[in-house]
């Protein structure tokens, strides 16, 4: 098992070139003529050099390139034995020997040497130069590098919108083992598998990826990341923050340029996920809560969540009902953590000068922007706002903020008719809502019912058991107006 370090400062950013590459430049015209075949051999970079002993030059991944300058006159095996052998333990990658213009030919005694000690060996034929080699090395590899950041920065795309989603903690693991074409799993606290994605990459590897998950978890002297390979497979593990014990491990068959850092960005997803951040704000929160709790006024306690006006939002998934790990995420998409995710409808509190937009997976109701003390209003108007976008299938309506009837009438006077006009109604609060969601979709059976989750014929009993009730014509607009009005203020 190794635990992750920092990378080695000699070894160059952008990402090396498969030996196989430079073969296959048709312009070139290398020409493979010892050491072993392996796709896997990679370039760093290419270096000429005429010393007799390149070791002290070299950093490892080269292609070193020689005409062989310093090869003297009658040298025998042991020379071309010692010169390969140094290259060798310097790391280099490949020896590229051109056969003009001192040498006709490659030595024997070289070739035989490099397939002893299993050094590629190419010949560099009399036409290419070795800048021309050099060139094309830095061209591949800068064609590497560019599709390694496109291939980076699509996944973060896909990782952030999938954090965007209802239920985004499964859409993350899930987009991040697509990226990676592995299994990428999330362990709580307690090393239990919270949410997995990914093909099984059977019992040895998700035993070792447990395994290397418990090496990462919070403690003392605990590395933040490590990595392992079992069975031809790479296993990486990654603590998530706040110290709480949640940790994200991947499985993959290889490991390619660019999956350390499409891993980093889901683990940063993923704890912004799975915990609240420690900090002055969420200090605040706490206050603002015990002094609620304790009886302080709403106007009072809303200084310390810093605004002034406040929106009420209140939303529901386009799919099952969410968990509070998706209502966070929706929190957090909508700018505020003061998030209540309990039940079929989430609410969240925010700030009444951040603008609140459409969010995919999801339909919104928003309130106007009001005082602390209008927040049970508020609540009022998100929830009528959800019901009305829902009714109609729009992902947002906001609550409308034009002046009302109701504005031209005393509340206490217009409290006290709407208390008797809706009297009859008063031991029915399933009527009052039926008819409330009726009226406010203008009688439609079919939207009322969708907004209120009942069948149409359910609807249809209600307002009929209400028309009796009240004895009123509910198709006189006078009477609809009238209810309307009273409904307000209720």
């Amino acid at each position: 098992m190794e635990e992750t370090s920092m990378p080695d400062p000699t070894v160059p950013p952008t990402p090396p070139v498969p030996l196989d590459a430079l073969l296959a430049r048709a312009d070139l015209g290398l020409r493979r003529i010892a050491g072993p075949d392996d796709p896997g051999i990679a370039v760093h970079w290419a270096h000429t050099s005429e010393m007799a002993d390149p070791y002290p030059y070299l950093l490892g991944g080269e292609l070193l390139l020689t005409a062989g300058v310093h090869i003297p006159q009658g040298a025998g095996a042991g020379y071309f034995d010692a010169y390969v052998s140094r290259i060798v333990a310097a790391g280099g990658a490949a020896l590229g020997f051109g056969v003009a213009p001192v040498h006709d030919t490659v030595p024997a005694a070289l070739v035989e040497a490099c397939e002893m000690h299993g050094l590629p060996l190419l010949e560099v034929p009399p036409r290419t130069t070795f800048s021309k080699v050099a060139r094309a090395v830095w061209q591949l590899m800068a064609q590497a590098r560019l599709a390694e950041l496109r291939r980076v920065t699509e996944a973060q795309q896909g990782l952030a919108t999938a954090a965007a989603r209802p239920d985004p903690v499964p859409s993350v693991l899930g987009q991040l083992a697509r990226r990676l074409g592995g299994r990428a799993v999330l362990y709580g606290p307690e090393g239990t598998e919270l949410a997995g994605a990914g093909p099984d990459p059977g019992a040895e590897v998700r035993e070792a990826l447990a395994d290397l998950a418990d090496v990462v978890r919070p403690g003392a002297g605990r590395p933040a990341s490590a990595s392992d390979t079992v069975a031809g497979t790479r296993l990486v593990a990654h603590a998530l923050g706040h110290g709480r014990g949640f940790v994200l491990a991947v499985a993959a068959p290889q490991r390619e340029a660019g999956d350390h850092t499409i891993t980093s960005v889901a683990a940063v997803l993923l704890s912004l996920l799975t915990g609240e951040q420690q900090s002055g704000t969420g200090a605040a929160r706490s206050s603002a809560l015990v002094r609620l709790l304790l009886g302080t006024p709403p106007e009072e306690v809303a200084p310390l969540l810093g605004a002034e006006r406040w929106r009420v939002v209140h939303a529901r998934p386009d799919g099952p009902a969410p968990d509070p790990v998706a209502a966070s995420a929706l929190g957090a998409a909508l700018g505020s953590a003061l998030v209540d995710p309990f039940g079929e409808t989430v609410r969240v509190l925010v700030p009444g000068g951040r603008e609140v937009e459409a969010l995919p997976g999801w339909t919104l109701g928003v309130s106007a922007a009001v005082a602390a003390h209008e927040w049970p209003d508020a609540d009022t108007q998100a929830a009528r706002a959800l019901a009305r976008a829902r009714a109609t299938r729009t992902p947002l309506v906001r609550h409308g903020s034009r002046p009302a009837l109701t504005d031209l009438v005393p509340p206490h006077d217009a409290d006290a008719h709407a208390r008797a006009l809706l009297a009859p109604l008063a031991d029915g609060p399933a009527l009052t809502e039926t008819l409330r969601t009726w009226l406010s979709l203008h009688g439609s059976w079919d939207r009322t019912a969708v907004a209120l989750s009942v069948h149409r014929n359910t609807v249809r009993q209600r307002i009929a058991r209400c028309a009796a009730l009240l004895e009123a014509d509910l198709d006189d607009p006078d009477v609809r107006m009238e209810l309307w009005f009273a409904l307000r203020r209720t």
